[in-house]
């Protein structure tokens, strides 16, 4: 897209980045970064090790800030995010999923997804909060898109490891997200398990934004509309899976690697 198309449809992008910079003890992990999130789409991003992914989603989510640029959240006049605070990002809609899941394994399912839905209320008010008919309409809507209704009584800790995944995406969508950063969900999962979590975010685009992280080609061919390689905090690539395989310098930077392993 050129900076003419990018400028009329700006108004249509929940997440505008320009100019990104980020450097460690002299080492810049990202690099004159510019990248854009239609709203209601699902972004793969892939790249080498060290290709700026998580340091990416670090930016975004305010646990680091850049050096330099802006990160814009939201349709037309975008809220910029690079001075704002982990929760204030998270409370505007942006939630975050990392590789190990993140659950209450002493409580079921359900109290797992209950307890997400007042994650803005404090201790004393989440231990004597009573649910209402709405937040019971809306965690059997939750489990039911997880396709874990069945499921809904047992321990978290009793879970698969895919079903933890799949209960930590239900437990961020009980937060109402906007966006939702997905770091390698398929990571140790079965193959089963891989081809029933990307039908999840595929069910999930275009009610939410996504942008997921992974390195398992089989599983972003499933996911990907629109794929970004990143190489050295920089896009090497930007476009459909079959352009992005087909590129030589992909393949060099990074796909020619992912065969020798």
């Amino acid at each position: 897209m050129s900076t003419q198309e990018q400028a009329a449809s700006k108004k249509e992008f929940i997440l505008t980045c320009e100019g990104l910079n980020k450097s460690f003890d002299g080492f810049k992990v990202i690099d004159d970064l510019n990248l854009y999130i239609d709203k209601g789409e699902l972004r793969t991003i892939i790249g080498p090790n060290g290709a700026g992914k998580s340091t990416f989603l670090d930016l975004i989510t305010g646990r680091i800030r850049p050096d330099s640029g802006r990160i814009e959240f939201g349709p037309g006049e975008g809220v910029q995010l690079t001075k704002m605070r982990e929760h204030q990002i998270n409370r505007l809609g942006i939630s975050r999923k990392f590789q190990t899941p993140s659950v209450y394994s002493d409580h079921t399912v359900y109290d797992n997804l209950l307890m997400s839905l007042n994650r803005n209320r404090g201790v004393f008010a989440t231990l004597f909060y009573r649910e209402t008919p709405a937040d019971r309409e809306r965690i059997d809507e939750i489990l039911e898109t997880i396709r874990m209704t069945e499921k809904k009584q047992l321990i978290a800790g009793s879970l698969s490891h895919g079903q933890k995944q799949w209960l930590e995406i239900g437990m961020l969508l009980a937060q109402d997200p906007k966006l939702l950063l997905v770091d390698e969900p398929a990571a140790g999962m079965t193959d089963e398990e891989t081809e029933r979590t990307g039908e999840l975010l595929l069910s999930l685009a275009g009610a939410h934004s996504l942008i997921v992280i992974e390195h398992d080609m089989v599983f972003v061919r499933q996911i990907a509309t629109k794929v970004t390689v990143l190489h050295q905090g920089s896009i090497l690539r930007e476009g459909s899976i079959d352009h992005v395989q087909s590129d030589p310098r992909v393949v060099e930077v990074y796909l020619g690697r992912q065969h020798e392993k």
